[in-house]
């Protein structure tokens, strides 16, 4: 196969692989069994662009903050993300320059810091329904409704949530710098959780929105402006199935985009888990008529010298 740009997302939730046992130690355990998977295409000569999710990682940001606010600051939701992107990315450029060494392969790896800009009449502005962080009681909630100005919402009876705008990302800031990285053969990870969602006013200065952008679509940007190859989401199944978790349930290996937009009119995937992800796959696919995939981390190899994966093809 010839060498392809490929841009892949990963899930936050894939650093997560045991709810009931989060510590640093274990995301890091995480980040370097998918590492290994990414360093055996960039054996074959593939250069890799990386995204990766964050929203339980911020989650965990907002609930220590929620303990500490009565001796401590809290954090806008905007240097929530540009942590996450750190600490993520640190795990995942450690895990695969190891990966790399090992296999005896000189190249760098590194992490850029990205902002996504973002409309300020978005309408998710005005109507937020992302929610973010734990469930609170009725006397918290109503104590950052006052004093944080938090949209707060109740979930289903289990408790109360804070929501907010996940605004669509309209350009990626530092799309040049990740060329440049890319073009010096350095593997580059970017976009994390989305990218920081940032505003300009009319001077052309930029402004940090206590919002969070889609993994996914932000991604979906980066690989048609880099002009990739190849765009995979890697997720938590190895294939995309209809009739998920029914008798009938069916695993695709290919699909078209106008079968991919016969199932999302179905209502096939869910929002907010699968159907971000289709959504995303065929935008790109529509716009440059290359192929994308959904997988897990541990197909990402095969899905694309195997039989693994979901392939979404233009037709």
């Amino acid at each position: 196969m010839d060498s392809k740009l490929i841009v892949i997302a990963i899930g936050g939730n894939s650093l997560i692989e045991d709810s009931r046992h989060v510590t640093v130690s274990a995301q890091a355990e995480a980040a370097a069994k998918t590492a290994h998977h990414i360093a055996k295409l960039i054996k074959e000569g593939h250069k890799v662009v990386i995204a990766h999710g964050n929203g339980p990682q911020v989650g965990y940001i907002l609930l220590r903050a929620e303990y500490a606010r009565k001796i401590l600051h809290t954090v806008p939701l905007d240097s929530c993300v540009a942590d996450t992107q750190g600490a993520i990315g640190y795990q995942l450029q450690q895990a695969l320059s190891n990966e790399l060494r090992m296999l005896a392969i000189e190249k760098d790896v590194a992490t850029i810091v990205t902002q996504v800009l973002v409309d300020d009449d978005d309408p998710s502005f005005c109507n937020p329904t992302k929610p973010i962080g734990s469930f609170m009681g009725k006397e918290e909630a109503d104590y950052h409704r006052e004093h944080d100005n938090w949209s707060i919402v109740e979930d289903a009876g289990r408790g109360y949530r804070r929501v907010v705008a996940s605004p669509v990302p309209r350009e990626i800031i530092e799309l040049g710098a990740i060329r440049k990285m890319i073009d010096a053969g350095v593997i580059t990870i970017a976009v994390g959780g989305g990218g920081i969602p940032v505003v300009r006013d009319k001077d052309g200065s930029l402004h940090g929105r206590e919002a969070v952008v889609d993994k996914d679509l932000a991604a979906c940007i980066l690989a048609k402006d880099l002009k990739a190859d190849l765009f995979v989401i890697s997720t938590a199944v190895e294939k995309v199935c209809i009739n998920y978790n029914k008798p009938d349930q069916k695993a695709i290996d290919c699909m078209t985009i106008a079968q991919a937009g016969e199932y999302m009119k179905q209502g096939q995937f869910a929002p907010g888990s699968m159907l971000p992800k289709i959504q995303a796959i065929v935008d790109f696919v529509s716009s440059t008529g290359c192929e994308g995939i959904v997988t897990d981390p541990a197909h990402l190899y095969d899905s694309l010298y195997g039989n693994s994966g979901t392939k979404i093809i233009k037709g």
